[in-house]
């Protein structure tokens, strides 16, 4: 085979139901459920919504990383990915704060902030694509981590003050960092626009 035909090659068709895909489904199909047992009382039903919330946190690491190391990557697990990824954390804010654990404006600002980025990126697709950036991954850490904090049942522990002073603390970091690398963000985007624009010319 010549290198021209080897080039010409179709790439291989990739599954839509490979398994990162299933995985980033199952992160989907979690959300409910933990939901679920966040509504229902007692310490020990807390700890499970915990380890739900957790269960799912490590599969969105998982997908993406089987997703990139098998090429599986596919334009539904593009979409599906992030809108699993809002959809967890977001009704994790949201119950907390339905039940007192944290405050509305925090959970206000960050859920504006997430599904706003998320727009913004689609629509300045046809200008070109904005990758997700150290910030934005550091952002999601302290977010997966401080909400683990304020899920954990503390009731459970001797030292149970403890968690809700870290869980303050981390969350304070994680909404700094949200908001600034959603500043960024934006800034990213009218550089796009306007170098799009610039070459247009």
């Amino acid at each position: 085979m010549s290198t021209h035909d080897s080039a010409a090659s179709p790439a291989p068709h990739v599954p839509l139901w490979n398994i990162a895909n299933i995985l980033t489904m199952s992160r989907l199909v979690m959300v409910p459920l933990f939901v679920w047992f966040m509504l229902l009382d007692g310490p020990w039903l807390r700890l499970a919504a915990f380890a739900v919330f957790v269960l799912a946190a490590v599969t969105d690491r998982i997908d993406g990383e089987i997703a990139r190391r098998r090429n599986l990557v596919t334009d539904f697990g593009k979409i599906a990915d992030p809108i699993a990824d809002k959809a967890l954390t977001g009704a994790a804010l949201v119950v907390l704060s339905f039940q007192g654990d944290l405050w509305w404006w925090v959970t206000i600002a960050i859920l504006v902030r997430e599904w706003g980025i998320t727009a913004l990126r689609f629509a300045v697709l046809r200008y070109g694509v904005m990758p997700a950036s150290k910030g934005g991954k550091l952002k999601t850490v302290l977010q997966i981590v401080a909400i683990s904090l304020y899920l954990f049942p503390a009731a459970l522990l001797p030292f149970g003050a403890v968690f809700a002073w870290a869980a303050h603390v981390v969350m304070g970091a994680a909404l700094a960092v949200t908001l600034w690398t959603g500043f960024a963000y934006v800034v990213d985007a009218v550089r796009l626009i306007r170098a799009k624009g610039e070459n247009a010319e």
